[in-house]
């Protein structure tokens, strides 16, 4: 799911290169996620996928001839000033060397190049060439330019080159381009210049080099925790122990594996966050010692000695007081099995936390492994919310609409402007 593209309409301009294919897949991403996607192709594009291609996905039409009109209200207008005056984003992928001198140069002899002239919104390139032509000193002046005018851009990623060699200039997979593009029209949303930091992921505690131990944690609310966070403006950090999903891109990443890792991660980042969700499986113990080669089987009882792990946020909780300043806002999960209310209560109070979220992982339908979450919420105020049967990014699209809540956001962003004023 992908909330903040629903009904926005995306420009893709597709140039002649063979990553074009990959365009294909945006193109249905996108359109998938019920984005309006209107496809420009340069002409040497239609030499690598047929515009067909990309009208069957999307169900509009192709633009390829820089002097025929355009109309999506029965109206004929100027082609591309029609279609640069409709896009909330302008997507430029695969972008080739030549591409890119023509948009920093300011030309205008085929419809993408004078589409971008009359375009006027946030742009997101996604360059792809070989990797002498992505090095040279006048391409990368080119992209120093094109930044410097605010545009974004993905990649290129290194990697085989088709040409059959290896270096700097893939474009990017799609999955990336379209999380970065979500992180751009998310600029300017409800949480921007807001520090979210997310704990995701089950942390493993090493018996010796080839065992662990863990818990049954995929990090899926988290991952969908930080996506929905950055859609909607914040500077997201998520500090992850391994993973069963990909990450979300357009977000600054701290991969740790234990809880001692984790710990350090988010005492290091926390002086710059505004809002702590830990939403980690985090070990509440460790084997006291971790043998430097594998432990062999042996007749009889083996024993591990346990000792308890750094609680990172009942150790934020006392650091932020009876005042509870910074972080502005802590929340909490409660994986539980029994005692339910009881249990997340006793949590909210003793980790000083503002607000935890509940859930009976013993459910088939909520907790670990699933795609799923029953939650309840519970308050600092008292308050407390029972969620129907949500999918975990609906339920961390939920949380994050708290938050913007919670935080009071004109009073906090006053707030903030005066303390760095001082």
């Amino acid at each position: 799911m992908a909330p903040i593209l629903s009904g926005k309409r995306i420009l893709l301009g597709v140039s002649g290169g063979i990553a074009a294919y990959k365009s294909v897949t945006l193109a249905s991403r996108l359109t998938q996620a019920n984005a309006l996607v209107d496809v420009i192709m340069t002409g040497p594009a239609t030499k690598f996928i047929a515009p067909v291609t990309f009208q069957a996905i999307t169900q509009r039409p192709v633009s390829t001839d820089i002097f025929k009109s355009w109309s999506d209200t029965g109206r004929l207008r100027i082609g591309h000033v029609a279609l640069a005056h409709a896009a909330d984003l302008f997507i430029v992928a695969p972008a080739t060397a030549q591409t890119l001198a023509r948009l920093a140069l300011g030309m205008a002899d085929d419809l993408l190049s004078i589409t971008c002239l009359s375009y006027s919104g946030p742009m997101l390139i996604a360059p792809a060439m070989e990797t002498n032509m992505w090095g040279h000193p006048a391409t990368q002046e080119h992209v120093a330019k094109l930044r410097g005018w605010g545009v974004d851009f993905v990649g290129p990623a290194e990697g085989r080159l088709a040409s059959g060699e290896h270096g700097a200039g893939r474009m990017v997979e799609p999955e990336e381009v379209f999380e970065v593009a979500c992180k751009v029209l998310g600029r300017g949303g409800p949480l921007d210049g807001v520090r979210v930091m997310i704990t995701a992921g089950g942390t493993r505690e090493p018996i010796d080099p080839v065992r662990f131990m863990g818990n049954h944690s995929t990090g899926k609310m988290g991952v969908a925790l930080a996506r929905a966070a950055r859609d909607l403006g914040a500077d997201t950090l998520l500090v992850h122990a391994p993973l069963s999903i990909s990450p979300p891109g357009g977000i600054e990443l701290a991969p740790v594996r234990t809880a001692q890792q984790m710990y350090n991660a988010v005492m290091e980042h926390l002086p710059a966050t505004d809002v702590l969700i830990g939403a980690a499986a985090v070990a509440d113990y460790r084997p006291t010692t971790s043998a430097d080669h594998k432990i062999k089987k042996l007749p009889g009882q083996q024993i591990i000695i346990l000792e308890r792990t750094p609680d990172i946020l009942k150790a934020v909780g006392e650091m932020r007081g009876p005042e509870r300043k910074q972080p502005r806002l802590v929340i909490g999960f409660a994986a539980e099995t029994h005692d339910l209310d009881e249990n997340a209560l006793d949590k909210l109070e003793r980790k000083n936390l503002d607000m935890i979220a509940l859930n009976d992982v013993t459910a088939p339908d909520s907790g670990f492994a699933v795609d799923t979450n029953r939650v309840t919420i519970f308050e600092r105020n008292g308050e407390r919310d029972d969620w129907p049967l949500m999918s975990k990014e609906e339920v961390a699209q939920a949380i994050m609409q708290r938050v913007v809540a919670r935080l009071g956001r004109l009073d906090w962003k006053g707030q903030r402007e005066m303390q760095s004023a001082h």
